[in-house]
């Protein structure tokens, strides 16, 4: 008997009066009609309410009729939080929607089997032109990825202790950002999780092939499946998990060279200072560095396809432009800008914590999404940077130029890298294991 797929819970917007349609009859259970056409729904306390009716409930689920033949469209749904891309649109989705109300808004859940989730996701995160080697290896990590968030839900919910994912003291302001911000729902629909637009965009037939030719398949290491990670472009050498998130080590996301071999010329240690801003300076062979349109164009979409210098990249502050932009961005008076210090990086080159000196205070941050979110309007590409201050006088910089390299947290498989693999003819299997080591491909369901 052939095993049901699991089902996954995708928070997808969460506003104060959301609005949706039905295409085909849904139904909720214990109220005793169909629903279709156009509704709309805000919160009345703690309940739902339904607009133009008498219905408010604690929660809403309004399932399809049939599965195959019915949809709904959410409207005004925001995409790209905080990045440069953000906009607006409507989108359309498969399986049951879920209405809760969280924080004074209304939140909507979609509820739908995991394999046509993963379709979805491999369709946002990957152009409709990546390889069949590409999308089965992306399929993969990403049910790995989400399977281990099901599981560290579960977890985190049981346990009596609260989960904490920040250290914050006079000196230092240390955070991370992962998947447990999320209580009532496994993962949300943007990219702080994984990228899905549900059926908004045109499904590639690939994808449905790499998806279903590796239906339940995962990565796992000595027995657990692997939580999988993934990012645009890791800028020569992969960072290792517990440098971006919590503090556990998994042995399978390691300080992969993005190479056959670590390019010549260069120090392999990336932790030392002096050997990162020569690497960061520098333009060193890897797979992922890439100016090729026609394998750039498996990964990025329309709206990515702005960023094209991302392998190696520049960014320059005026001294106000950095003093205004960090008290802006962190909440923290530091008066004038005097210095950016490098106190600790990771394998990658990537900045774990920062130091942030200026003429009215002095604090640490980490770890690397929050360096990047506190010295950028949306967010630097990374981490990895090397400081140049120009034009000092008095002590005081006019310019700050940072170096940097790379796109994301570059943990696991680099999205870029793995695309020229797959160009070049490398398989899926070769493809994960170079990203992944020590890992096994297991079947699942």
């Amino acid at each position: 008997m052939e095993k049901k797929h699991p089902e996954i819970a995708v928070g997808i917007m969460s506003e104060t009066t959301i609005e949706f349609s039905f295409s085909g009859r849904f139904k909720v259970p214990h109220i005793d009609w169909f629903f279709e056409g156009d509704l709309s729904a805000s919160p009345d306390g703690e309940m739902v309410r339904l607009a133009n009716s008498s219905i408010a409930e604690k929660e809403l689920l309004f399932i399809p009729e049939k599965y195959s033949d019915a949809a709904f469209e959410l409207k005004n749904v925001t995409i790209g939080v905080n990045f440069h891309w953000e906009q607006q649109e409507n989108q359309q989705f498969k399986g049951a929607l879920k209405l809760i109300v969280e924080n004074g808004k209304l939140t909507a859940i979609n509820v739908l089997p995991i394999e046509d989730y993963l379709i979805s996701v491999i369709s946002s995160e990957m152009s409709a032109n990546s390889s069949l080697e590409l999308l089965k290896a992306h399929a993969i990590i990403s049910r790995s990825w989400l399977i281990a968030q099901i599981d560290k839900q579960e977890k985190i919910t049981t346990e009596t202790s609260a989960y904490e994912s920040s250290f914050v003291s006079d000196d230092e302001y240390i955070k991370w950002y992962d998947r447990e911000d999320h209580l009532n729902f496994h993962v949300c629909a943007d990219d702080h999780c994984q990228r899905y637009q549900g059926i908004t965009r045109a499904h590639n037939p690939n994808v449905v092939k790499a998806v279903n030719e590796t239906s339940g398949v995962i990565l796992s290491y000595k027995g657990n499946v692997c939580d999988a990670r993934f990012s645009k472009c890791c800028g020569g050498v992969a960072e290792l998990f517990e440098n971006c998130w919590e503090p556990v080590n998994h042995p399978y996301l390691t300080a992969v060279v993005d190479n056959p071999e670590f390019p010549k010329g260069f120090e392999a240690d990336l932790t030392v200072e002096q050997n990162a801003a020569a690497w960061l300076i520098a333009s060193p062979d890897a797979f992922c560095n890439t100016h090729d349109e026609v394998v750039l164009k498996q990964v990025l979409n329309d709206y990515d396809w702005t960023a094209k210098d991302f392998y190696r990249w520049k960014v320059v502050y005026t001294n106000q432009e950095l003093s205004d932009l960090i008290l802006r961005r962190s909440g923290h008076d530091f008066g004038t800008i005097l210095d950016l210090i490098p106190i600790e990086r990771g394998t990658s080159a990537r900045l774990i914590r920062l130091k942030i000196r200026g003429s009215k205070k002095t604090l640490t941050v980490g770890k690397e999404l929050e360096i990047r979110r506190w010295l950028s309007e949306s967010h630097l590409y990374s981490s990895a940077f090397t400081i140049e201050k120009q034009d000092e006088q008095d002590g005081v910089p006019g310019k700050f130029v940072l170096h940097g390299a790379g796109w994301g947290h570059g943990v696991g498989l680099c999205q870029i890298g793995a695309a020229v693999m797959g160009h070049k003819g490398y398989k899926y299997d070769e493809i994960l294991h170079h990203y992944f080591k020590n890992i096994t491909l297991e079947s699942r369901y």
